[in-house]
């Protein structure tokens, strides 16, 4: 059943009780593709624009990045925050970005530039670390050196240490393995570490921090415990607090307390719960060959992509700001900033009137100073600087000697080294793809492939998809290959030059190769690619550029002109707020909209309404000289008088592209019932079927 919104170019989809929104735009038409190429935008500068949660106007919209941030530690020194987090089987690792208003972040260093424990972490002798390699870091400062703590598997825990966090970083085993551990410096000069999944323990760290005092393990927690994984350690105000992750119908953050290290713990089942902003999970596999099984979407798993595993921090300013990650389905899962609200000692995700649900767009943190607009990376790369940006990571060590960018100044060469498919070439250089939607174009110079090889732009994910060009003895082709349908399609390639291109759309979980021979014109190859969220490395697509040889031996190399990565959604919002302009709001779920009769609002044929700036993001809506008003408990008027908290809206979208309002009188949000028609501010948040009837479509 589709449902056709007022939004310009959007067709809003229901299927199995799951909300879908895709932008047409996005999809590779059954004809050639002719909207501007990347010749022309070449010729302007490679596409500059990315995602960033910074409004403008003194608010921010999650996530912080639109692409992938997964098992997030953050910590505050000084006037700064930094972040790190899991980065699995790629190099350089542990990714370190710094803030001073938790909203806009800069890149700092990498702690790890390559970690090579045997051929897996080479993608030799068939052997891979996918879904391994570094993970769950904790991240501390301590008399002046800051320290990560990061799981690796089959290995013991790693320590990285560093008196800047530019580095150098040193890394030190420590004598066992902790999974999903945090390290508390306490103020009696003691160390102390939380881990393990479920069954959670704690113990004193010895003081070169590689082991635990012989005698102070113990339990924490049973199995039945509610208290998950992903540990994050804290001592406030002179308690001691543990905040972490569990699944238990859907994700959610509990957290226990003590006035001792060791416990006895108390503990509160949801400091976090239920916040998915109205995402719906989509189809999704845990096989890491085919035949790919996959399930989903499950119509009565509500919620079940819930915000999890992150912490909290405290700010110059005396704010407390909560931080944690969501699975995004295919693009990832990605970091979100919560304002936390302190009650009955227990820190809460989310404002005094809707404890454990987080807005989508709120008021940054305060700061001392206004902070400027900033990105961590540039995506977009033509290849001309002497060294990798730092949006690149290898998939897996790379080998040295076999790729450059030196070669040939301006181009990124690699080698063909021998693989039997994309997903274990080696060489492989990947960077997050980032959402909602996005489309990496790469310039592929094939002049210097050798027979056997095969080279080109793919999506690296479980399955994975391939757009490359493919050498045989007597010529060449481009070649598209879809792992799910086991599909391939050759074109004869008789140039040397080939424009490789994915239009990926990260709400509809749906991608489409195309190709050009002349930079402007785009020819759609194969059929449309289905992307996937899988959960045998827990990661999301990734864009990659690659060549290998498929003989077993080294072929000859590809040379990348340069990748260009366009995202036309670039804010929190898809459209900007329609200030001083009259429009009608009508239900997703009806033809019917929030109507004034008798001087009252209902569920009709839908009112004019002007919607008046209150700054911050805020909308006051009125008809004549009366507004939609709140009241404490949700219901809601329409009456005359000046304009106040209980008329103020703040204006957010969901991911997929909806208007939802929520009201500063209840911190909740407007609702029209599907079954009643009855309008209240009274939903703690957009439902991922829209059960609640939140979603609303907006039209001039």
């Amino acid at each position: 059943m589709q449902h056709k919104s007022k939004l310009p170019g959007i067709v809003v989809s229901g299927l199995m009780s799951c909300v879908t929104v895709a932008l047409i735009s996005c999809a590779a038409p059954a004809s050639a593709l002719t909207r501007e190429g990347p010749v022309a935008r070449a010729a302007k500068g490679l596409s500059t624009a990315t995602w960033t949660p910074d409004n403008g106007n003194g608010t921010f919209t999650n996530p912080l990045f639109y692409d992938e941030f997964s098992d997030p530690d953050l910590i505050r020194v000084g006037d700064y925050f930094y972040l790190t987090g899991t980065t699995m089987h790629t190099m350089p690792g542990l990714p370190i970005l710094r803030s001073k208003d938790l909203v806009n972040w800069e890149f700092v260093a990498y702690a790890m530039d390559k970690l090579d424990l045997g051929p897996a972490y080479r993608l030799e002798g068939g052997q891979n670390i996918y879904g391994q390699g570094i993970w769950a870091p904790s991240f501390r400062y301590h008399d002046g050196k800051f320290y990560i703590f990061s799981n690796v598997n089959h290995q013991t825990t790693q320590m990285f240490t560093a008196t800047d966090p530019k580095g150098p970083w040193t890394r030190t085993p420590m004598k066992r393995s902790f999974h999903d551990l945090s390290v508390l410096f306490n103020d009696d000069g003691k160390a102390y570490v939380v881990w393990d999944h479920q069954t959670m323990h704690v113990a004193q760290l010895t003081d070169d921090l590689t082991d635990i005092v012989p005698g102070t393990e113990r339990v924490l927690f049973t199995a039945d415990g509610g208290m998950g994984e992903g540990a994050h350690f804290y001592k406030i105000d002179g308690k001691y607090y543990i905040i972490s992750a569990e699944y238990a119908g859907g994700f959610r953050m509990p957290a226990a307390r003590a006035d001792h290290v060791l416990g006895p713990y108390e503990v509160n089942r949801a400091i976090s719960l239920h916040e998915d902003f109205g995402m719906a999970s989509s189809m999704r596999t845990g096989s890491p060959k085919p035949p790919f099984k996959f399930w989903g979407p499950d119509s009565a798993a509500k919620h079940s992509l819930a915000m999890h595993q992150g912490g909290i921090v405290h700010t110059p300013a005396g704010e407390w700001w909560g931080f944690s990650m969501m699975d995004f389905n295919s693009v990832g899962r990605l970091l979100s900033l919560s304002p936390i609200t302190w009650k009955d000692g227990w820190p809460y995700f989310g404002l005094p009137g809707n404890l454990t649900r987080t807005p989508r767009t709120w008021v940054k943190p305060k700061t001392a100073t206004p902070q400027p607009v900033r990105v961590p990376y540039r995506r977009s790369d033509d290849f001309s600087a002497a060294r990798l940006q730092p949006i690149w990571q290898w998939n897996h060590v790379p080998v040295d000697g076999k790729w450059s960018l030196s070669e040939r100044p301006g181009f990124l060469r690699l080698h063909a080294l021998p693989a039997t498919s994309f997903y274990d070439a080696r060489d492989t250089l990947t960077q997050r793809a980032i959402g909602p939607m996005s489309t990496p174009t790469v310039l592929l110079d094939a002049s210097n492939l050798k027979p056997g090889d095969t080279a080109g732009l793919g999506l690296l994910n479980l399955p994975y998809a391939t757009l490359g060009v493919e050498k045989r003895a007597d010529g060449q082709d481009v070649v598209f290959y879809d792992q799910n349908r086991d599909q391939t399609v050759r074109v004869k390639m008789t140039d040397k030059r080939v424009w490789l291109r994915a239009d990926c759309d990260f709400l509809s979980e749906k991608a489409r190769f195309s190709y050009s021979f002349d930079g402007t014109t785009f020819t759609p190859i194969g059929d449309e690619v289905g992307l996937f969220y899988q959960t045998f490395t827990f990661q999301g697509v990734r864009y990659s550029l690659f060549s290998y040889n498929r003989t077993g031996a080294e072929g000859g190399f590809a040379d990348f002109d340069y990748i260009d990565v366009h995202q036309p959604h670039t804010h929190g919002l898809m459209r900007p707020i329609p200030y001083g302009r009259s429009i009608r709001l009508a239900s997703f779920h009806a033809t019917t909209g929030l109507a004034v009769s008798r001087g009252h609002l209902a569920s009709g044929v839908p009112t004019r309404f002007e919607v008046v700036d209150r700054g911050l993001g805020r909308v006051a809506l009125r008809s004549g000289r009366n507004y939609i008003t709140v009241g404490k408990d949700g219901e809601v008027t329409f009456v005359a008088g000046p304009s106040g908290t209980a008329q103020n809206f703040q204006w957010i979208e969901t991911p997929t592209g909806e208007l939802v309002l929520m009201s500063l009188a209840t911190n909740r949000f407007l609702r029209v019932d599907p079954q009643t028609g009855i309008i209240r501010a009274d939903s703690p948040g957009p439902m991922p079927d829209d059960s609640d009837g939140t979603r609303i479509i907006w039209s001039e």
